[in-house]
């Protein structure tokens, strides 16, 4: 689709104001799904657009809502208690994005009568309540919890509902993320309090089910619009997208190499971990490792503080951002020039997705993912999945090297100062081989295929830690610590926890027993026992069914036909299946080896 000029738009045409902003950003001619979208829109019709991530659909649908409202103004001048517009967004991260563009808009003099509020959670609901009360907003920039929060809310004058009532334009945004995150019924009880007499724009990366369902349940004959940059692509005509095969011991030591090689030792870099403990983990251990770079973390589970840290990355020139997926939509920082994947993503949906932070707006970016030599059919599967196509990264002519027992040493030592650290690193090993184990496409990303003992050497685990996964493995791909390390003796640098860890201590020096052992001892063995508690209600459960099946002849005959029935499992048999059920115990309290109890059951030689 071709470009057009913003001053092309003649039926109806944009207002002055509108045009001088956005010339103000520097946009000269609308991208396609602007072009495609924006005349629709003003024409009043409900349109649901597809377009690949980073190809501005936020003024896609800023431009319209302005102009609709500005008319409706001219007509009937906006009163003090009236919402003319929504905007939901899936994240606080993406809504704040937004608001922080309208907010450029509304600074314009002839546009100062309309004001926003940005509605998220992170706030008390009370801190919301009040600001609306006070503010009067005519636009309202939210998230769909806490705006279905304030439409339920009683007890308080606000009555939302009533607010509504004259609304003009409802904006869905990045709807099937929306969907992903579960809040198609949240979505679906807000369309409840608005009225059907206004306009719509759903726009969304990628059209699924769920999404075609909203579209039937909250627009109105609607104009489908689906704008790709390149037909064949669904990701920004202008990125490159790479891998590179590394060993599993050796991943860590590949993206610290890439971070510090000539490409990318400067500039902006988001790396995505498939955890949160994964982020917290390498948030703590990277940054003594590249000490030249600001390295930042952010998951979903840090609620307050994700903001500061978005704000924070987008102000530091030279900054590397490890994130999970909350951030692999509706980011918008366009100095980003890398995207590395420390893993493929449990979707390949979300590949798309990620690498879409970089090359927006028509920039040029590049993207990295690290794939296993095991991994390697993962390239044909995204061509023909997602229609990306990768290609192997070029070696530098100058590559930084790091060998690989220095960089050992140094993730060794770190977590044996910190026991925190220590901590961090056991949860994110266990959380990714978790993670791992979930991959949408697991019939080519196998955990079986996996060295679980080099993996934990590339998170420089100071032992293996207990689980199922491990509790067979028998390799020799875990590289220990050079160095004497006694857990017990190790410290927290947090004071707070260092302070329960010496209670704890105490209370081992008085019993005898460390606090909370029993409770780990129990889920450390119950893989042993699992097996054998299938086997006891097993037998337990034949033991019920030749009961039952008695009870059932019992009750359904009469006379000798009723006594026959009854006797068809006879004392011999009962006592037979007890002594049965008796010989499994002495098995389960290991009084007998499972020898003795095959050949007493009368199954050796079954193999």
């Amino acid at each position: 689709m071709s470009r057009k000029k913003w001053t092309s738009l003649d039926k109806p045409p944009l207002s002055e104001p509108v045009l001088q902003v956005v010339e103000s950003f520097g946009f000269q001619q609308m991208t396609p799904v602007q072009t495609a979208a924006i005349p629709l829109l003003l024409a009043r019709k409900d349109v649901s657009a597809e377009a690949v991530t980073g190809s501005g659909k936020t003024l896609a649908f800023l431009v319209p809502l302005l102009e609709i409202l500005q008319r409706r103004h001219k007509e009937t001048p906006w009163g003090p208690k009236e919402i003319g517009a929504l905007i939901i967004s899936p994240t606080r991260e993406l809504a704040r994005q937004i608001s922080e563009v309208l907010a450029k808009f509304l600074e314009h003099e002839d546009l100062d009568y309309l004001n926003q509020q940005l509605i998220v959670g992170g706030n008390s609901i009370e801190e919301d309540i009040a600001t609306l009360r006070k503010e009067t907003p005519c636009i309202l920039v939210c998230t769909p919890g806490r705006l279905e929060d304030l439409f339920q809310r009683k007890g308080s004058d606000l009555n939302l509902a009533a607010r509504v009532k004259s609304l003009e334009f409802l904006v869905l945004d990045e709807a099937d993320r929306l969907l992903d995150l579960g809040f198609k019924t949240s979505v679906n009880n807000i369309l409840g309090y608005l009225p059907r007499q206004r306009r719509t724009g759903l726009f969304s990366a990628t059209q699924t089910t769920e999404v075609t369902d909203l579209i039937r349940a909250g627009l109105r004959n609607p104009v489908l619009v689906s704008v790709k940059e390149k037909a064949s692509v669904n990701t920004p005509a202008r990125l490159q997208n790479f891998y590179k095969i590394v060993e599993p011991e050796r991943k860590f030591i590949s993206l610290l190499e890439f971070l510090s090689s000539p490409a990318t030792r400067t500039g902006k870099v988001m790396v995505f971990f498939p955890t949160c403990a994964c982020v917290e983990y390498w948030a703590e251990a990277l940054p003594p490792l590249l000490p030249k770079r600001t390295v930042l973390g952010i998951h979903g589970k840090m609620k307050n503080k994700r903001a500061n840290v978005v704000e924070k990355f987008r102000n530091e020139p030279n900054a590397v951002l490890l994130s999970t997926d909350v951030l692999a939509r509706g980011l918008d920082v366009p100095e980003i020039e890398w995207v590395v994947q420390w893993d493929p993503p449990s979707t390949a949906s979300s590949f798309v997705h990620r690498v879409g932070r970089t090359a927006r707006q028509g920039n040029e970016g590049n993207a990295l993912v690290f794939l296993l030599p095991s991994e390697d059919a993962y390239i044909h599967f995204l061509k023909i999945n997602q229609k990306v196509e990768l290609n192997e990264l070029p070696e530098e002519d100058e590559p930084a090297s790091y060998e690989l027992p220095v960089v050992l040493k140094k993730l060794h030592q770190q977590q044996a100062a910190d026991k925190g650290v220590y901590d961090k690193g056991m949860r994110a090993f266990v959380s990714h081989v978790r993670a791992y184990s979930k991959h949408e496409c697991s019939a080519i990303l196998r955990l079986k295929d996996l060295d679980l003992g080099k993996m934990a050497t590339a998170y420089g685990l100071l032992q293996l830690p207990r689980m199922p996964e491990l509790k067979n493995y028998s390799g020799d791909g875990y590289i220990a610590p050079e160095f004497e390390v006694d857990l017990t003796k190790m410290t927290y640098k947090n004071a707070q926890k260092e302070q329960v860890r010496q209670q704890k201590l105490q209370t081992y020096e008085e019993t005898g027993s460390w606090p909370g052992q029993k409770l780990h001892k129990k889920q450390t063995e119950s893989w042993d026992q699992t097996k054998k508690a299938k086997m006891d209600a097993k037998s337990k459960k034949e033991l019920r069914k030749a009961k039952k099946q008695r009870k059932k002849a019992a009750e359904g005959e009469s006379g000798p036909l009723k006594r026959k029935k009854k006797q068809q499992f006879s004392q011999e048999d009962l006592d037979e299946l007890a002594s049965d059920i008796r010989l499994f115990k002495r098995l389960k309290k290991k009084k007998i080896t499972e020898e003795d109890y095959e050949k007493a059951m009368g199954i050796e030689g079954d193999d």
